[in-house]
């Protein structure tokens, strides 16, 4: 009895002690409105990574890693996958488009080497939702009916994404294991779901048998890919040491609870979808990379207070490439928004900054840097939740001196002009968070690590 007893205060008290989690997340996050420079940075961590995972958003997205002189794009599959070591994994809270998974994969295979062997290193998460065909042409036609009653769309890609994300709250959607279990129960699940969308679209074209066939085959070539993502999340974070790494999709200012509403995505892209997308619990997220351009762009429409519609943005756009990933759309570009980055840190806590293409400014003889808003000479303590005010609003600028010198070919933090060192310690001041890599060029060999 004596016995029995001291075991169950030895196990109690050890169960009562706060364990450190064994295996914590590291995220990469964009801190603006996308187009941040994100794969690079995921590339540079992945190198090294055991497991890369994406958790939000779907073929929306448009990261470019550059590898032996090689440029992929990637849009579902995680930058990660190049890593012949590491696994990637698609979390439950990103929405699939299975003929764009399978189209981006083929066309990255015929770019280079790096993607071979990825269907042997991709898993995918049983509780991920699929985007329909019939959800892209929704996209569409929603984007032409705010045109025509508001004369104002919201610049979705027309992926689909809004309206998968809408069947997944109305509870109607098709999931991952649906596709891969009884076909036949899918079948009449999907019939349902493309009835309510003809019912409310009536001149949706939706061939229904077609794309059932081609789901059918789809179901083959992912069955093998797809696993219990909570299973496989709780093992990789609790056994044994493992470097896991988060890929961020879009951008703070895009997150559908905290970015410029009405003008966002439809997923979290913020720190809390990192758990809700992949099952992941807070205590188990470790570091929070935020990366940032060293100058904003926007891409589609809505408020952007520091853009510059002028010689200026024009100068941005032609030396940065601003065209987008995904659509091919002209980016908007403007000054460095710290008001808008320092509300992304809010929310996201990160613990530093990847400073991205900073070489961009090497030619301009002094840069302005956002510092403060004011709505009719009043000032505003913190960014505004009223796309209303934010059009409104007034930049106080702070003008800091150019370097008018190439950095493309600096590799340490010393050699950079002295005029580059102030301007990233002035956005380190400013934000109190500490510059981790600088960004002055297109390889991951380009990212200069200050510490």
């Amino acid at each position: 009895a004596l016995a029995r007893y001291l075991i169950k205060c030895i196990y109690g008290k050890s169960l009562r002690t706060p364990k450190e989690p064994r295996n914590k997340v590291t995220v990469v996050l964009g801190a603006q409105w996308g187009d941040e420079g994100k794969g690079k940075v995921v590339d540079l961590l992945a190198m090294d990574a055991d497991l890369v995972c994406r958790c939000q958003g779907g073929n929306n997205a448009g990261h470019t890693v550059v590898v032996d002189s090689v440029e992929y794009d990637f849009h579902l599959l995680p930058s990660g996958v190049l890593n012949k070591k590491a696994v990637s994994f698609i979390g439950n809270g990103v929405v699939i488009h299975l003929p764009g998974l399978f189209e981006e994969a083929e066309k990255n295979l015929q770019k280079g080497k790096g993607l071979e062997g990825w269907e042997e290193r991709l898993k995918i998460s049983d509780r991920a939702h699929i985007v329909f065909n019939f959800h892209q042409a929704v996209d569409g036609i929603q984007e032409q009916q705010r045109q025509l009653q508001a004369g104002k769309n919201l610049g979705t890609t027309k992926k689909g994404i809004g309206p998968a994300y809408s069947s997944k709250a109305a509870r109607n959607g098709l999931r991952v294991c649906d596709l891969v279990s009884d076909f036949t129960v899918f079948e009449e699940k999907f019939r349902v779901l493309a009835e309510h969308f003809l019912t409310m679209y009536p001149n949706l074209n939706v061939d229904i048998d077609n794309e059932l066939q081609q789901l059918k085959e789809y179901a083959e070539r992912l069955r093998p890919l797809v696993t219990d993502g909570v299973y496989f999340m709780h093992k990789a974070l609790t056994g044994h040491s493992k470097k896991i790494l988060v890929e961020g999709a879009n951008a703070a200012l895009l997150d559908i609870d905290f970015g410029t509403y009405p003008f966002v995505t439809s997923s979290n892209c913020t720190v809390g979808g990192v758990c809700t997308g992949l099952g992941v619990p807070p205590s188990y997220v470790g570091r929070v990379y935020g990366v940032v351009k060293a100058y904003t762009t926007r891409v589609g429409v809505g408020a952007f207070p520091t853009e510059q519609d002028n010689e200026v943005g024009n100068l941005l756009q032609s030396r940065g490439r601003e065209f987008g990933v995904t659509t091919d759309r002209q980016r908007r570009c403007g000054w460095l928004d710290l008001i808008l980055v320092r509300y992304a840190h809010m929310v996201n806590g990160f613990t530093a900054i990847a400073l991205t293409k900073l070489d961009i400014l090497d030619t301009l003889s002094e840069i302005k840097v956002g510092v403060a808003y004011s709505v009719d000479d009043e000032p505003l303590p913190s960014f505004p939740a009223n796309m209303d005010v934010l059009t409104r609003v007034s930049v106080k600028y702070e003008t800091l001196p150019g370097w008018c010198c190439s950095t493309e070919d600096v590799r340490c933090f010393e050699e950079l002009p002295p005029q580059a060192q102030s301007y990233i310690r002035f956005i380190e001041d400013f934000l109190q968070v500490p510059v981790k890599w600088v960004g002055v060029g297109k390889s991951r060999e380009s990212m200069i690590k200050l510490f």
